[in-house]
C-alpha cells in the first residue's frame, strides 16, 4: 500500500507535472528551485540511470515520468519491470530504466520536498534508435526493355538516410539517395544484385535485391571445321540467353537428334556440341544450329569440309616435280639435268 502522507505531499509539489507535463514553482520560489539538466541521450536497448541529489533535510521525494510516478522514496509504483531503485540516501537518489524503447523517451522530474519548500529537477530523455529496413523490394525477374522500380523503406532515429548501389557487377554510375531506384527501359547488362543501405548516427542496415533481365538469345558466329574422313569431328554453338537457351541441330531441312546416324548431340548451358566419331563423306556439308528461349531465337551456319591427307608420293616429291596432267606421273628434273640442257643449247648455236 502506497504511503498515503508521501501520496499528498508529492501531489502538493507536482501537481502541475502530472496535468501539464511542466514544472511548477510554489509562491516565494527561486529559480534555483526548478532546475532543468541538460538532454540525455541513449541509444534504444541500453540501460538508463535517473539521479538526482538530496541534500539536507528532505522529507520526501520521487521520480516522474511525465504524469506517472515511478517511484515515490522506496516504494515502487510503477508496473514496467525494468524500472528499479538502484540509491535511496541523504545524497542521491538514483532509478534505472532497462532496455530502453522509444517509449521511455521524454520528460522525467526528480520532485523533492525539504523542511522549507519543494524541488524540482528535469531532464529530457532522447532514445536513438538504430536504422531497420522494413519494406523492401523482392528478387525481380523482368524483360529486356521494361522499367524498374525498386522500393527500400526504414524506421531509425535519427530518420536513417536511404542509398541504393549496384553491387554486383559494381556500377558507381547506377544509384540513388533516396527510397526509390528507377531504371528505364532496363538492359541486360544492369542486371545483377542491387544493395540498399539505411544508416544513421548510430548504426547501419543492409539488404540486397537480385535483378534477372530476361532476353532472346544471340549466337556467336559458327566456325567451320575441316576433318579427314574416317575422323572424329565436333561443331560448336555458343549463345547468350536469358533464360538459358536450348540447342537445335539440322542438316539442310532435317532435323538432327541425338544418336542419330552415330551423331552425338551434348549442351552444357550457353554451349552445344555436335560429335561425329567417324566422319563419312556423306556428313560433309553446311549444319544449322538454332538456339531458342521463351523470348526468340537465332542461329548460325557451319560447314564441315574435307581435308585430303597427302599420299606417300605426294610427300617423296619434291619442289622440282611437274605433275604429268595424263598419265598422272611425275618428271623430276635434277639441277645435273638442267644444266646438261643449257649446255646442249649453247652448242646448237655454234
Amino acid at each position: 500500500m502506497k504511503n498515503p502522507v508521501c501520496w499528498v505531499v508529492l501531489t502538493g509539489i507536482s501537481i502541475a507535472f502530472i496535468q501539464q507535463g511542466l514544472p511548477v514553482r510554489s509562491q516565494g520560489e527561486s529559480q534555483s528551485d526548478n532546475k532543468q539538466m541538460d538532454n540525455i541521450t541513449i541509444r534504444q536497448g541500453e540501460t538508463l540511470f535517473l539521479s538526482c541529489s538530496q541534500g539536507d533535510f528532505v522529507t520526501h521525494t520521487a521520480w516522474l515520468n511525465r504524469s506517472s510516478i515511478l517511484y515515490a522514496g522506496e516504494d515502487k509504483w510503477s508496473v514496467d519491470p525494468r524500472v528499479s531503485l538502484v540509491t535511496l540516501n541523504q545524497d542521491e537518489f538514483t532509478i534505472k530504466i532497462e532496455d530502453v524503447d522509444l517509449t521511455d523517451e521524454g520528460q522525467y522530474i526528480c520532485a523533492v520536498q525539504t523542511s522549507s519548500r519543494p524541488r524540482t529537477t528535469s531532464v529530457h530523455i532522447i532514445v536513438q534508435v538504430p536504422p531497420k529496413i522494413v519494406n523492401l523490394s523482392k528478387d525481380l525477374v523482368v524483360n529486356e526493355g521494361s522499367n524498374v522500380t525498386l522500393m527500400c523503406l526504414a524506421n531509425g532515429k535519427p530518420e536513417p538516410a536511404i542509398v541504393w548501389r549496384m553491387l554486383s557487377p559494381s556500377d558507381d554510375s547506377l544509384g540513388s539517395d533516396n527510397e526509390v531506384l528507377e531504371i528505364p527501359f532496363i538492359s541486360r547488362y544492369r542486371a545483377g544484385v542491387y544493395e540498399c543501405t539505411a544508416a544513421n548516427d548510430i548504426a547501419v542496415d543492409t539488404q540486397t535485391v537480385e535483378l534477372t533481365v530476361n532476353y532472346p538469345p544471340s549466337v556467336s558466329d559458327g566456325r567451320d571445321v575441316g576433318v579427314t574422313l574416317g575422323q572424329r569431328g565436333v561443331l560448336e554453338c555458343e549463345a547468350d540467353a536469358v533464360p538459358e537457351a536450348d540447342f537445335e541441330w539440322y542438316r539442310d531441312d532435317r532435323r538432327i537428334f541425338n544418336g542419330f546416324d552415330g551423331i552425338e548431340i551434348e549442351d552444357a548451358g550457353a554451349l552445344s556440341k555436335l560429335t561425329f566419331f567417324n566422319v563419312s563423306e556423306a556428313d560433309y556439308g553446311n549444319y544449322t544450329c538454332v538456339a531458342i528461349n521463351k523470348l526468340g531465337s537465332a542461329n548460325t551456319s557451319i560447314v564441315l569440309y574435307e581435308i585430303i591427307e597427302p599420299t606417300s608420293s605426294t610427300l617423296l616429291q619434291g619442289p622440282g616435280a611437274v605433275q604429268d596432267g595424263n598419265s598422272g606421273t611425275s618428271t623430276v628434273f635434277t639441277p645435273t639435268c638442267l644444266l646438261l640442257i643449257v649446255l646442249l643449247q649453247l652448242l646448237l648455236k655454234f
